[in-house]
């Protein structure tokens, strides 16, 4: 593979048609553990309290159509008899709920993912207790019965605030390590860690004088001792559930070369594709949330200035794909939304998760005038409005106060809606051109021109720059 690929889109799909076979030499994925919980990403502190968070993910799960189809699929087969007589058994234990649905998600796209590994190949599964066990059996049926074996289970412990009265602190996350074949690859020299002032003073020669300076490390074990990111770390960009880059600059090292593929099919905060980067892996990421997509390509940008150099796929370029993502179902049914306003302001924007109640305000920016932080209003329109849609969205920017309002749509407003935005009138601020203080902003115009958001040099950061670092040489804590 000569290219680094970014998608955007059901990893499922993408991995059935995008990814051939015994292409890649090394898959990590943190999956949802189906915690039954929404995760939101948090954005920068601007000005002010946050009032704004958008919906990453959903990691509730829930027997529907979908889950059906799929429990069908693998009954026909598709991911062996062993797969599919275990998933029939619990099925009879379980019946058909949330738990039996998130394992067969899980289980046809674990079944994907063995498929495009090379011979030579290793997958990490990142989990919980939450349904490790039962992933560890689905994983002993995809890879251990089809001449693949388990390597390992390595406990990932940390330190992080919190403790319980009901229960021993929980601590630790798990990783499974599966590799196709017997051939996988290992090269734990390149992963030594220091010891401790403890650990050296137990590692004495037989004559019991102290090991050497030059001899302070030692292979690494099965349990990682790394810390988790607090939420003041500098590495944090605010994604729900990111992992440290020294996770996965550690499982990389031991387990791939350089020019190796990585595949993070639930690439989220995109810490597996920063660190792929970092240690000059060839690199695939998918996503299902465009708000990842943005995150990911600021990450990017920001700590590589430039040099991260990949292929974006699955993001509206015309109309039609447009439309089609409007009409997408999806468990948040905010995606159309979050690409519109994403795109449209270039990131600068934060995507409101409310619904209902919010005076149709589907994002803001914040802009600084001479009378401080003032907020910049978004609606999206993926299909008909209407007058009074229009009549609404002018009071709220109103009542808001806010500088400006942008109505983002997929139709040319209509004279009646161009009159309210006229009687808007403008907004200056520090611009050096006065702009409509109500504008509609078409998708159209969007694809064909990229960000035509008239306010980018006075729109505060909303998603935290990545920390520099030295690339491939975290500190392992």
């Amino acid at each position: 593979m000569e290219d680094n690929y970014l998608y955007y889109g059901d990893n499922l799909d993408i991995l059935g048609e995008k990814i051939a076979d015994n292409s890649i030499d090394l898959c990590y994925i943190d999956p949802p553990f189906n915690s039954k919980r929404n995760y939101n990403q948090i954005y920068n502190n601007i000005g002010k309290e946050d009032r704004v968070q958008t919906l990453a993910f959903v990691d509730t799960w829930e027997w529907d159509a979908a889950a059906t189809q799929g429990m069908y699929e693998l009954q026909s087969g598709i991911a062996g008899i062993k797969a599919a007589d275990l998933l029939a058994g619990l099925q009879k234990v379980l019946g058909n709920g949330s738990l039996l649905a998130y394992l067969v998600s899980m289980c046809l796209r674990i079944n994907e993912i063995q498929r495009v590994l090379k011979p030579t190949g290793s997958f990490f599964l990142h989990c919980d207790p939450t349904a490790s066990h039962y992933l560890k059996l689905l994983c002993d049926c995809l890879f251990c019965s089809r001449g693949g074996e388990f390597v390992n289970e390595i406990i990932w412990r940390y330190h992080t605030g919190g403790v319980s009265k009901r229960w021993f602190a929980k601590k630790h996350d798990t990783i499974f390590w599966y590799a196709k074949s017997k051939e996988y690859l290992f090269f734990p020299e390149r992963i030594q860690i220091a010891r401790t002032e403890k650990s050296m003073k137990r590692a004495q020669n037989p004559i019991g004088a102290r090991i050497s300076a030059d001899n302070n490390t030692k292979m690494p074990e099965d349990v990682f001792e790394i810390q988790a990111l607090n939420p003041m770390a500098a590495e944090r960009l605010g994604y729900p559930t990111q992992k440290p880059v020294a996770l996965l600059e550690r499982i990389i090292k031991a387990a791939s070369n350089e020019g190796d593929v990585v595949l993070d099919c639930y690439c989220g905060g995109g810490t597996t594709i920063d660190a792929a980067q970092g240690l000059g892996r060839k690199w695939i990421g998918v996503d299902i949330t465009y708000n990842s997509i943005a995150l990911i390509e600021e990450r990017l940008a920001n700590v590589y200035k430039g040099k991260a150099k990949y292929i974006l796929r699955g993001v509206p370029q015309d109309m039609e794909s447009a439309r089609a993502l409007a009409e997408r179902a999806d468990k948040t049914r905010k995606e159309f939304e979050k690409w519109a306003i994403l795109k449209y302001t270039n990131n600068k924007a934060m995507v409101n998760e409310k619904k209902g109640g919010d005076g149709g305000i589907d994002g803001r920016a914040r802009t600084r005038d001479a009378t401080g932080w003032r907020d910049v209003l978004f609606s999206v329109k993926s299909g008909n409005y209407t007058v009074d849609m229009v009549k609404a969205f002018a009071k709220t920017i109103e009542d808001n106060k806010a500088a400006c309002g942008f109505m983002i749509v997929m139709k040319e407003p209509t004279a009646g809606m161009k009159q309210i935005a006229a009687g808007m009138g403008s907004y200056q601020g520090a611009l050096a051109q006065p702009v409509p203080r109500l504008q509609f902003a078409l998708v159209r115009e969007m694809l064909e021109n990229g960000a035509v958001y008239p306010l980018p040099g006075m729109t505060a950061d909303v998603i935290k720059k990545a920390a520099e670092r030295e690339i491939g040489q975290t500190e392992l804590l």
